[in-house]
């Protein structure tokens, strides 16, 4: 079984990605829409939380995470990973991956603020290719909106291109360095316009998520999905079912989520 896990509704469109091309694999997908979003939290919590998070997913039964949070792994790059007992899929790697394979040299990054404090995409991408330009712009209204399901909305549109203001005149290509940014690609598309590329690191971190299963040797199963949120259970439910369609091997639940010394959440 695979888990995969993100702060809330983003992680879904990793999900999606493996699903379509691991259609037997048994997984876990697991939401901590208690927190969202992460980017206005500290580093120390986003520690704790990844702790947790990593923990929860290895007590569901988990043979392999694959990583559904670009700031839980922007963290990771820098205060390092939880000791896991499985294999962990850096989606940062894949992002890296996914830029490298298609030549770029000028890119933009945009990502949650905690993603960009790290700095963490500019290292990876520079130390693939040194002498790459790296923009990394911080987009903290989007993930409320993701979460909040105002994605079509005038409002949604007007965020998105306000945050592509920044991106500079010359870049080849945007990094949608969140999960949850894809599900605005349509807003995306139009304030950026043809000539500048959108890059999903979703897809390749999919690809990568098939090797890793075959090499846990979990990449036969029911096909069963099982989905878990921190937040509202019965709300969740509904999301699921607003972007993913309905699906019979799905569930949804509300688990608790305990993390650090003396805090928990529902």
């Amino acid at each position: 079984m695979l888990g995969l896990f993100d702060s809330g509704l983003g992680g879904l469109t990793v999900l999606r990605a493996v699903r379509a091309m691991l259609p037997d694999e048994e997984i876990v997908f697991l939401a901590d829409q208690a927190h969202v979003p992460y980017g206005d939290r500290s580093e120390e919590e986003l520690v704790e939380l990844l702790h947790a998070n990593i923990a929860w997913l290895e007590g569901a039964g988990a043979d392999a995470i694959v990583m559904a949070c670009n700031t839980s792994c922007a963290v990771a790059q820098r205060h390092g990973w939880p000791p896991s007992r499985v294999r962990i899929l850096d989606l940062i790697e894949s992002a890296a991956l996914a830029v490298m394979r298609r030549g770029i040299r000028n890119v933009a990054v945009i990502a949650t603020a905690a993603t960009v404090r790290t700095g963490a995409y500019g290292s990876a991408l520079r130390a693939r290719e040194p002498g790459m330009q790296v923009a990394e712009i911080a987009a903290p209204a989007l993930v409320p909106l993701v979460e909040a399901g105002d994605i079509e909305s005038d409002r949604a549109r007007r965020a998105v291109a306000e945050v592509c203001e920044g991106v500079p005149a010359d870049c080849e290509a945007v990094l949608l360095a969140c999960t949850h940014f894809p599900v605005l690609d349509a807003h995306f598309a139009a304030a950026l316009g043809p000539k500048i590329a959108r890059i999903d690191p979703a897809l390749v971190q999919a690809e990568r998520a098939v090797a890793l299963a075959i090499e846990a040797g979990s990449a036969r199963g029911n096909g069963g999905t099982r989905c878990v949120t921190t937040g509202d259970g019965a709300r969740f439910a509904e999301q699921l079912a607003m972007m993913l369609g309905p699906d019979p091997s799905r569930t949804s639940e509300a688990v608790r989520l305990e993390y650090g010394k003396d805090r928990t959440a529902r």
